[in-house]
């Protein structure tokens, strides 16, 4: 097996990865009006939660750590709040924003585990 790097073992990662997946496919049905608008905006954020968690776990201390991984929920909670617009201006479903938001709601869970878990190094 080829080496993984320590941000590629975190449960959490890999589910960001696919709210990124998901974010992609339903922006890719936004109107063409809001690519440069809300789209970039909501992947640039998803994007942003994943990344956080790798450049976190490249740091040496906890406390580098923990604060990386904030900025991971920070940039979740962002995709939330975004995804709420975009149902109000009836660019996705209340259907499809239910479903996503309780994938956000695990990985924020994670995330806060996470972060517990390295501030108590």
């Amino acid at each position: 097996m080829e080496y993984q790097f320590a941000f590629e073992k975190l449960n959490v990662w890999q589910n960001s990865r696919e709210l990124i997946l998901d974010i992609y496919k339903i922006t890719n049905t936004f109107p063409k009006e809001e690519r440069y608008c809300l789209t970039d905006q909501l992947r640039r954020a998803v994007i942003s939660v994943a990344s956080n968690l790798a450049e976190g776990s490249s740091r040496t201390s906890s406390k580098d750590q923990a604060h990386f991984t904030n900025l991971a929920y920070s940039s979740l909670m962002e995709v939330l709040n975004q995804l709420y617009i975009s149902t109000d201006l009836n660019y996705i479903s209340h259907e499809i924003f239910t479903e996503l938001k309780i994938k956000i709601s695990s990985i924020a869970n994670q995330l806060n585990a996470l972060r517990n878990s390295q501030l108590n190094k």
